[in-house]
């Protein structure tokens, strides 16, 4: 285990307890760190008027592209248990896009369906509609990356389709038996039985979705006007553009306790509508 151990010790365990004396610190990575106390904090939540604007923008992101991307990722899901022929490569096409995700292709695919002489904007002008720059209007930036955020159901229809499978097909039949349609079946089967793993899916979902970097990095760069500046995104140029390692600390210190925080109350939340073999609520 003393490889492991070693790579733990050195590439997790020392960065983690060491930025957390960053933030503490003025440190600009030209010149030893500074103690200066609790000053990051106290400027962070008191006078950074980027730091909330940052945390509004990841906020709506989050409680849109989240629920949206379960919505859609379970549907699909459902749509893929079914045994028929073709349904290897149909899973694989729907899966495609989470491999590629972070990419730069997918940016300037992004670019060309959106953009103002997009894909989009071709579309709406055979029917005599003028569309806009979705990514470079201020109004619409934001609903572009969270678009490509649903797109990129692939990893949670995965985990639904793993889920869906281990629940009994007897209990459809009876249902069915008894004269349940589709819809109370799932009301009343596949959403209680599935529910641990929906849970799961929105652990990860929203840890995920708060550290979205990437597509706003690249596709919008924050813009226009900070309509996508991303709280990993303002972290980042704090951190590497500015070199205010210590406030960038800081920044990513109060990420964790936010994210902590909000896993702690889908935590508390979850005895109520997640259910489990035995028959109880969690």
């Amino acid at each position: 285990m003393s490889p492991w151990l070693i790579g733990f010790l050195l590439l997790t365990a020392y960065p983690f307890f060491y930025s957390f004396y960053l933030s503490f610190t003025n440190f600009s990575m030209l010149r030893p760190p500074i103690w200066i106390g609790l000053s990051n904090y106290t400027r962070i939540l008191t006078r950074d008027a980027v730091f909330r604007k940052s945390l509004s923008v990841t906020f709506t992101f989050v409680f849109v592209s989240v629920p949206l991307r379960l919505v859609v990722s379970l549907l699909i899901a459902m749509l893929l248990r079914r045994a028929t022929r073709g349904m290897s490569f149909y899973r694989t096409a729907f899966y495609f896009p989470s491999l590629i995700g972070g990419s730069v292709a997918v940016a300037a695919l992004w670019r060309n369906i959106f953009g103002r002489s997009g894909y989009i904007n071709a579309l709406l002008a055979v029917v005599g509609i003028q569309g806009r720059g979705w990514i470079s209007h201020p109004d619409t930036a934001l609903g572009t990356l969270i678009l490509l955020n649903i797109w990129q159901f692939g990893s949670a229809m995965v985990i639904f389709l793993a889920g869906l499978k281990q629940i009994p097909s007897e209990m459809y039949e009876s249902a069915s038996i008894d004269g349940a349609g589709s819809f109370r079946q799932l009301i009343h089967i596949t959403l209680p039985l599935l529910s641990p793993v929906i849970f799961f899916n929105v652990i990860l979902g929203v840890i995920n979705a708060f550290q979205m970097f990437t597509p706003a990095f690249v596709i919008t760069s924050g813009g226009p006007v900070n309509s996508t500046y991303m709280y990993a995104l303002y972290l980042y140029e704090k951190g590497f553009r500015q070199f205010q390692m210590g406030y960038a600390s800081t920044l990513a210190w109060l990420l964790l306790v936010i994210v902590a925080v909000l896993t702690g109350i889908n935590f508390y939340l979850s005895k109520h509508w997640v259910y489990y073999e035995s028959g109880g609520k969690g």
